[in-house]
């Protein structure tokens, strides 16, 4: 996925009341700009840090630009939360997922559960209809392990429950994590900054969720999915024999 028109670079001042941010240009302009990411950002946020923003020319937008990248831990990192559903629906399009992309309809953003939307819904004539859900990851504590979640997170462990509901129900059930960044080769639910995530995920595998985490290519001129990475959780393999991990790109 091309970013066009180009990125603006800039530094980093300050990230703050969540979806704001303050920068410094190369012209040396200081700018006040959205940042599309209600996490935390932990380790993303250092002032000083070399960025990437799109500009927007809309006359209904506050801010003309938009945070979507930044350099940490010696990589490029995607904190752009809207990118995750496109990357995971290329993903499939190209067939890095076990046999996702054998569906012949892809639909996005459809109601289901309580009150909430899955945001892929793939259905083919001679398939079970599948529900995905994805999640946008970009945390790593340790080198070469990306976590989620690296919050809080009472949305996520809703929507496990409600994919753990549709397999139950005799539909096949994805969670998906999207990692928008490549210094990575594992991946794991961090339950130590959230119990009651990791234990709404372990019953999913245990109701037939199927999981999958897959890394990302990341630079300032594109975004791409980059091949299915191992995902470090006990018995995860026994659990959920679907698992089908690819060569890493």
């Amino acid at each position: 996925m091309l970013f066009n028109p180009p990125l603006v670079p800039a530094r980093l001042i300050a990230r703050y009341k969540r979806f704001l941010f303050d920068a410094e240009l190369e012209s040396g302009e200081i700018i006040t700009g959205s940042c599309p990411n209600t996490g935390s950002m932990q380790g993303l946020t250092t002032p000083g840090s070399r960025i990437w923003l799109s500009e927007h020319d809309s006359p209904k937008r506050k801010y003309r630009h938009v945070f979507e990248l930044i350099e940490a831990d010696a990589t490029i990192v995607g904190v752009n939360t809207a990118m995750p559903n496109r990357l995971a629906a290329e993903a499939i399009a190209l067939r890095q997922i076990s046999d996702l992309g054998d569906y012949t309809t892809v639909r996005r953003e459809q109601n289901y559960g309580r009150n909430s939307r899955i945001d892929l819904l793939l259905t083919d004539p001679l398939r079970t209809t599948t529900y995905v859900e994805v999640k946008n990851v970009h945390f790593m504590r340790q080198p070469g392990l990306a976590e989620f979640p690296d919050t809080v997170t009472a949305r996520g462990a809703k929507h496990l429950e409600e994919l753990g509901d549709m397999t139950e129900a005799g539909y096949r059930a994805v969670m998906l994590f999207v990692i928008q960044r490549h210094d990575c080769g594992r991946f794991r639910v961090c339950g130590d900054l959230d119990t009651v995530y990791a234990a709404a995920f372990e019953r999913a595998l245990k109701r037939g969720v199927e999981v999958y985490a897959i890394k990302c290519k990341v630079s300032p001129t594109e975004i791409t999915p980059a091949g299915l990475i191992p995902i470090d959780e006990p018995g995860i393999a026994a659990l959920n024999t679907s698992i089908k991990i690819s060569a890493e790109g």
